[in-house]
């Protein structure tokens, strides 16, 4: 099968080329500058661009073969996409525009528009060619934003610009802010000139696309590219957020106990320097606050644990915005979530408290490459010890993980003080990993693998998410050999992180949004829309997509199955920041959990399982001021979390609805609690100031 597909690769390759005039490669590096695609885009003599882009990296990628011709104003005047997106559904995308006369289908999913003056169509899955025409359309119209079609302005600025060289010759390129498209502003290198292109895209850390032979540019790039993100964010983190010096008072609320699971009696909470210090019947203490928030008898919840992120740093807003106040980071580039456990501690990023978790993958073609690849067991052992001396409570296994070193790999991890978790290594089943010790397994597609697997499946490739959509549909859940596994894991103390919402995608057909995410789609920017609308795996008819729904739906049943027999669940989400976890908490309780018992969940469960119990998870003395003022009783109606009025963590409060209107989003609360600042004494802040004791805000 690989061997049909280079083939057809070459060929392709070769047919491109003998019909262009101009042809411009990129070459796509992940990590240590491992090669992990390409784009190839050839430029006819009529300006006609064929576009060959394929990237993978963690066992898959999307393929993708587009014609593009081009108007004079630089627009598209017609677009075919074809391929595979990231995990194998089908991509067939096509625009047309006659005159003022726009049409276009996605799949099954046809518009049409009426459009006048430059209006650029932005395609559900392009390649990264896309943003070289809108660079050269929004230069030719003079200004510095477009139109978008079916709907949207794009607006970039340039920000930066750098001298970068190959071979002795050297050219400018800049460095471009786009925004409107998208949750966050898109920062993307350009040529210079009277005809700007696509030069290169980088996300630090991880990802570099640059046009092939001046990659050795690529880490002056991304530095200057830090520098003017860094920018961008302080100031969000700047605007946003409402300091809360001195003492401050959260008046008439009823707190959620996440140990009992109940709601409390009306009280006044009091906070100073980020801590709770006081629960109070309501109007029992009368000891002024120089903050006090009046609730009105609304819900008080701790705040939230995402147990399974990737943090970038302009996922943090979304987070906080959901009232996820603390983020387990299951594997990132290590330099980069250093740079943000400290950049969210100054002041400078608005983010959770994230607690890291540490990286391991072994070496192999499909490797992820976060954290630290290794080779050997003294590979292993060195970069535990990195993780150790740097305060990591826990290790996350991954796909490529030699199977030889498992066993006293997680034995180390253990004699270092760290839990360890992850996913099951290939060629081998989750009664494996237990037996190595595992203290806890990742998503519900590795917990049901142990029973679809053979010696021979490599578990590396998309058949980790393809064989579970079409066999547990067969599995009997009550069976013999599932009810021993469910045993087999309480006896062992395994903790279960199943990211039931992420995995709704193996149902999702083209044209439907995911359940996780139809309660809050309408909220969203329309091309996000448009994307949370397309489907991911190849669901080829309606019997297929009938088979996926049923495996879906029984993954949700084992989860269920495994909360009432003992099992720890944590709430992790590994997809779109801060909405996922509401969507995880609404499927927690169709699995069987009350809406209490997803909140406990996602509060004390999340406290403890990331070793932070005692200072976080639950509403009092003497832990962290991590809160959420709710609209409407979320113990009831899991939904109603999404209705957060304010959030309180860090010693600071903000409004999710100033973050979502800054995001482009739609916001789900319109009342904000008003902070009522008592006057400070005269003289104080003067004084202090002078004489340099403190800062008031």
């Amino acid at each position: 099968m690989r061997l049909r597909y280079l083939a057809a690769l070459l060929l392709a390759s070769t047919a491109l080329q003998s019909m262009a005039g101009e042809q411009r490669r990129y070459t796509i590096l992940v990590d240590n500058g491992v090669k992990a695609g390409e784009q190839i885009v050839d430029v006819a003599d009529n300006g006609e661009l064929k576009v060959r882009f394929i990237f993978k990296d963690n066992g898959r990628g999307p393929e993708l073969n587009e014609s593009i011709k081009l108007n004079a104003d630089g627009t598209i005047a017609s677009y075919s996409g074809q391929g595979k997106s990231t995990f194998g559904s089908v991509i067939n995308e096509k625009f047309d525009r006659q005159g003022d006369n726009a049409s276009w289908s996605t799949g099954e999913k046809k518009g049409q528009a009426k459009v006048t003056g430059p209006a650029l169509y932005l395609p559900v899955d392009g390649s990264p060619e896309l943003s070289s025409v809108a660079i050269a359309a929004i230069a030719k119209t003079g200004g510095n934003s477009i139109s978008l079609l079916p709907s949207g302005t794009l607006t970039q600025q340039k920000v930066a610009s750098l001298i970068v060289e190959k071979d002795g010759e050297k050219q400018q390129v800049q460095l471009l802010v786009q925004t409107g498209v998208g949750l966050e502003p898109n920062l993307v290198w350009a040529t210079s000139g009277e005809n700007p292109r696509l030069f290169a895209s980088i996300a630090p850390g991880y990802l570099t696309l640059i046009e092939e032979g001046w990659q050795h540019n690529a880490d002056t790039m991304a530095q200057l590219q830090k520098q003017t993100e860094t920018k961008l964010l302080s100031s969000l983190a700047t605007d946003i957020p409402k300091d809360l010096p001195g003492l401050t008072v959260l008046r008439n609320v009823r707190p959620f106990d996440s140990v009992t699971a109940q709601l409390g009696a009306p009280s006044d909470l009091f906070m100073l320097r980020g801590k709770i210090t006081a629960i109070v019947p309501t109007g029992t203490l009368a000891t002024k606050a120089q903050n006090s928030i009046d609730g009105k008898g609304r819900i008080v919840l701790p705040g939230l644990f995402d147990m399974h992120g990737h943090l970038s740093r302009w996922e943090g807003p979304l987070h906080l915005a959901a009232g996820v106040t603390t983020l387990r980071d299951m594997g990132n580039d290590n330099a980069s979530i250093q740079a943000m456990i400290s950049e969210t501690a100054t002041g400078e990023l608005l983010a959770p408290t994230v607690v890291p978790t540490g990286f391991l993958e072994g070496e192999s073609p499909y490797s992820a490459r976060n954290g630290f690849v290794i080779k050997d067991l003294a590979g292993a052992k060195s970069a535990i010890d990195w993780y150790a001396a740097h305060g990591y409570p826990q290790l996350k296994i991954y796909n490529s993980f030699p199977k030889a070193i498992l066993k006293d790999t997680v034995a180390y991890a253990h004699q270092r003080g760290l839990r360890v978790s992850g996913h099951v290594p290939a060629f081998l089943k989750a009664e494996d990993v237990i037996a190595a010790g595992y203290d806890e397994i990742q998503h519900i597609n590795q917990l049901l693998l142990n029973f679809l697997v053979k010696p021979d499946t490599d578990t590396r490739t998309l058949e980790r998410f393809y064989l579970p959509a079409k066999q547990v549909a067969s599995l009997d859940l009550q069976g013999k050999a599932v009810q021993d596994y469910i045993k087999l894991m309480k006896n062992k103390g395994i903790v279960v992180d199943p990211t039931l919402a992420t995995f709704d995608f193996l149902k999702k057909v083209d044209g439907t949004v995911g359940e996780p995410w139809q309660a809050i789609v309408d909220h969203l920017p329309p091309d996000v829309q448009r994307r949370y609308a397309a489907a991911e795996l190849d669901i080829p008819d309606a019997a297929t997509a009938a088979l996926y729904a049923k495996s879906y739906a029984k993954m949700v049943e084992f989860v269920g199955m495994m909360y009432k027999a003992g099992i720890p669940v944590v709430a992790g989400t590994d997809e779109l920041a801060g909405f996922t976890l509401q969507g995880e908490l609404e499927l927690l309780v169709k699995a069987g959990l009350t809406p209490a018992q997803a909140l406990q969940v996602a509060t004390l469960n999340g406290a403890r399982y990331s070793k932070v119990e005692s200072t976080k998870g639950q509403i009092a003395v003497g832990k962290d001021a991590d809160l959420l003022l709710v609209d409407g009783d979320p113990t009831k109606n899991i939904g109603d979390i999404r209705k957060l009025a304010l959030v309180i963590t860090q010693g600071k409060a903000m409004y999710p609805a100033d973050i979502y209107q800054a995001m482009g989003i739609k916001p789900f609360v319109s009342d904000k609690p008003v902070i009522e600042r008592a006057p400070m004494p005269q003289g104080t802040a003067s004084n202090s100031a002078k004489h340099g004791h403190r800062h008031m805000h």
